[in-house]
């Protein structure tokens, strides 16, 4: 554990709380967390703070924090926002170590607002207090009985204790999540909102759960990150320890995201660069909410499989094309049963499709066990690591229900690791009951099939968790030289030429400033050539006359400069220019697209693209948050829609994947230099050339941020 997850274990496990602005009428914002931890047996100290009273329900009250005169781990400010800055100096005087900020009207409104939120934060953190809020709905430690909230989401019922973490950004959401796991049956160990997060953030919660023994599984809203660095150091903790981490982060489009910046004053950033985040750090993003209590709910049932493989047993043939094809789109493999097996399978009943998806139709109706023995057989032959079993409506009826119970009971058992499923009509006592045989359960079985691949992608994670933790010979860290780069943009041969420092390929250049330097340029390199203006001003340089292909003499050549010079002149007279840049004609090949830029919150951001100058057209690209290793490289390329172009498609040659792999990772790794003196790279295009052949950038811009 880190020494800031430890500092918060007083935070989320407080011994002693204070309630500043505590009430004893019924409702009231400061009424609800005194009565909560009275009704729910918090074992330690409660202080009402309340200067017009002497007691409040039942409890002695006291005017200050001050003259509580005992230690206190936790205040909680109930109380408007004109009130707060005296009280906190209130609690810097009386030795508070947490506050919780129940108090709205601070960054969220606006800049005024931002400026007095800034100031409590500067002097809580002279003081050493850390804070949730303000404008939040607080934390309840479910384990250890502290409801440190105002939200009256608990009177209508307490979810029990378990084994999921919750932390939402969003106070209305996070009451709205605490309802669901409850009526979803899904224990909880702490249930944290964040609001405006002035000190704590999302991340630090997700850090702390990572390191909490009673949390198994964390879910997290998040509608915008401030710290992208605090966010990636998180999910690689709970990553680490082997904790899933489920997120819905919205703000995917710009309506979206313009109305979380005004609803949490947290900055949304670019909604690919999270997806890359959460793929990179082993987070599942859920898409829906259903998706985001289903996932948790079977990961805290059924716990992540120890094998791949999903295995589909069903009662009807429609719905298990329908299974097959989300298992599909999942990228799940539903591999074909062992044909031993499926001989097995129809010799019990000879109508029965064996391969997989297995239908035993509705002959289980009169040969219920069918289900188990066919069950058993495609977790014992075929090795699936999951197996759903689809029963339609039987599962309504109390002897299939008994034999559900039964198959889960002994098949869990026999076979460890591995994740069984049901998919049928059914109570909500009967899913308990499955429930508590580690067996989860559905009624749609499209919600099931995704929940199988958010599972799948875990597996894979933790696998290759196991494979970095093996490997002793690999570096845990690696160093990059620095590397400074001048603000603005530098022109294509500085930029090429840096490139190649850091191991990205270009196409071999010369540079000429008049007609006939640029004749001699192209007689050494070899007709036909390829001019360019060079110009750091120049970006799109095809569109002002900047580019001439083909050019294939000496006399073609001078007539080009001239021609080139005076559409520069017209078309951009401003411009800076430094001459021109001729290559040789490069033939052939895959056109990709590379870049780098930099996240206002995650830093530098790598890009891999096909289709070179159509890539806005077709939008086919992969993120990843730098650094980047050779692997990662290898996986953005196979993301990509296009990528079997690579692989020698409709009988073209196969591309060198592995040097575009390598030209990846060398990006990032001048990204990774340059730190925050780089703004942007931009390689376009980079061509892919036939297997052991390498590849090459054509053009390449590289920016320096400005400072």
């Amino acid at each position: 554990m880190t020494p800031n997850q430890e500092r918060l274990d007083s935070f989320f496990s407080p011994r002693s709380i204070a309630v500043v602005g505590a009430s004893a009428t019924p409702g009231k914002i400061g009424a609800i967390p005194v009565t909560y931890q009275i009704d729910y047996g918090f074992e330690g100290e409660l202080y009402p703070i309340n200067p017009g009273r002497e007691e409040i329900q039942g409890r002695k009250a006291y005017p200050t924090l001050s003259a509580v005169g005992k230690p206190i781990d936790l205040a909680i400010f109930a109380i408007p926002a004109a009130a707060v800055e005296a009280t906190l100096d209130d609690a810097i005087a009386a030795g508070v170590r947490n506050i919780v900020m129940f108090s709205a009207g601070f960054a969220e409104t606006g800049e005024k607002g931002r400026a007095a939120q800034q100031r409590l934060l500067d002097k809580a953190r002279a003081a050493g207090i850390r804070m949730i809020g303000p404008n939040c709905l607080g934390f309840m430690n479910v384990a250890r009985s502290v409801y440190a909230t105002f939200s009256p989401v608990v009177f209508s019922g307490r979810a029990a204790s378990g084994a999921i973490g919750i932390v939402s950004q969003s106070g209305a959401f996070g009451a709205y999540a605490y309802a669901m796991a409850r009526e979803r049956g899904l224990g909880l160990s702490v249930w944290v909102t964040t609001g405006n997060e002035a000190d704590i953030q999302v991340a630090d919660c997700i850090a702390w759960m990572a390191g909490d023994p009673q949390t198994k599984v964390i879910m997290a809203y998040i509608e915008g990150c401030q710290d992208g660095e605090r966010l990636k150091e998180a999910l690689a903790l709970a990553r680490d320890a082997g904790k899933p981490v489920v997120v819905v982060k919205v703000g995917r489009t710009e309506l979206g995201a313009a109305a979380a910046a005004s609803h949490t004053a947290s900055l949304a950033g670019n909604d690919a660069v999270y997806d890359a985040l959460f793929k990179q750090y082993g987070a599942w993003r859920a898409r829906t909410i259903e998706d985001f209590f289903n996932i948790a709910y079977a990961l805290s049932i059924s716990g992540v499989p120890e094998k791949g493989k999903l295995g589909l047993l069903t009662v009807s043939g429609g719905v298990g094309v329908l299974m097959a094809d989300d298992a599909a789109d999942g990228n799940l493999d539903v591999a074909p049963m062992p044909q031993a097996a499926q001989d097995w399978l129809l010799e019990q009943v000879p109508f029965a499709a064996p391969r997989n998806p297995v239908d035993i139709t509705g002959q289980v109706t009169s040969q219920l066990d069918l289900i188990e023995t066919t069950a058993r057989v495609m977790l014992r032959d075929g090795d699936y690591g999951s197996l759903l079993i689809f029963l339609a409506a039987a599962g309504l009826s109390e002897a299939m229900q008994a034999l559900q119970k039964d198959v889960a009971r002994m098949l869990t058992a026999e076979f460890p690791g591995r994740t069984l499923m049901f998919c049928t009509l059914f109570s909500h006592e009967h899913q308990r009951s499955l429930d508590a045989c580690g067996c989860a359960s559905f009624q749609e079985p499209s919600s099931a099939i995704r929940v199988l691949a958010a599972l799948e992608f875990f597996r894979t994670q933790q696998e290759m968790q196991k494979s970095k933790i093996l490997d002793a010979a690999s570096p845990t860290a690696k160093t990059y030289p620095s590397v400074s780069i001048a603000a603005g943009a530098r022109n294509e041969a500085e930029s090429l030429a840096l490139l190649r420092e850091f191991g990205v390929p270009g196409v071999p250049t010369r540079t000429a400033r008049n007609g006939r330097e640029a004749a001699d340029a192209a007689r050494a390199i070899g007709f036909p050539v390829v001019m360019k203006i060079l110009s750091a001003d120049i970006t799109h340089k095809s569109d002002i006359g900047g580019v001439t292909l083909n050019l294939n003499d000496e006399a073609a050549v001078q007539a080009a400069f001239d021609k080139m010079m005076a559409a520069i002149r017209e078309g951009a007279p401003s411009a800076r220019v430094d001459g021109v840049l001729l290559a040789p004609m490069v033939r052939g090949g895959i056109e990709c697209i590379l870049g780098v830029h930099r996240d206002p919150v995650m830093g530098p951001v790598v890009m891999f693209g096909m289709g070179g100058v159509n890539v806005e057209l077709l939008k086919d690209v992969s993120f990843r948050i730098a650094p980047v290793s050779l692997e990662q490289a290898r996986e953005m390329i196979g993301e990509v829609k296009l990528s079997p172009l690579l692989q020698g498609y409709r009988g073209a040659p196969t591309a060198d994947v592995e040097a575009l792999a390598r030209a990846i990772a060398g990006l990032s790794d001048l990204a990774m230099s340059a730190g925050d003196t780089l703004e942007s790279i931009d390689v376009n295009p980079f061509i892919v050339l036939p297997a052991g052949q390498g590849g090459m950038a054509l053009d390449a811009v590289v920016i320096g941020r400005e400072h």
